[in-house]
């Protein structure tokens, strides 16, 4: 297995991570754009949003969002030693329904980095995000 390439992935980062809510906001608005029947699937005290746009900005989801930029931004720490992040995220694995939010997260940065987003930091992103989803598959396939 090719592994990611841990400078492109920092500097990449770097850029997103200084307004991390507001680039996740982009990777989930990107997301409900390519799976809209993945909005039911988030509710918050029992409450079904009837729009993306009404989820993404209730507090509720704009927590998640936080959520997720973090655990994006513990792979991107240990890009060099993901073992040390697997049973973290196998945990987070068996608790997450699974769906793909390479393409998203792709967007996002894509957005966010402009020009800058060259090919091979598009692939060495792409490495990255398959070794967080075989980790977190191992959740998975364990339930």
């Amino acid at each position: 297995m090719e592994r990611p390439e841990p400078e492109l992935i920092r500097q990449s980062w770097q850029a997103v991570n200084r307004s991390p809510l507001e680039h996740g906001t982009v990777l989930f608005t990107r997301l409900f754009d390519l799976e809209p029947d993945l909005l039911p699937l988030f509710q918050y005290n029992c409450r079904q949003y009837s729009s993306s746009e009404d989820c993404l900005s209730s507090p509720e989801f704009l927590d998640h969002i936080r959520k997720v930029m973090l655990v994006i931004d513990a792979a991107v720490t240990n890009v060099e030693d993901l073992s040390s992040l697997e049973e973290y995220l196998a945990g987070l694995g068996r608790n997450t329904v699974q769906w793909t939010v390479g393409e998203a997260l792709l967007y996002m940065l894509e957005k966010c980095l402009g020009p800058a987003f060259t090919p091979a930091m598009r692939a060495a992103w792409r490495q990255l995000y398959g070794a967080v989803v075989r980790a977190m598959s191992r959740g998975w396939d364990g339930e």
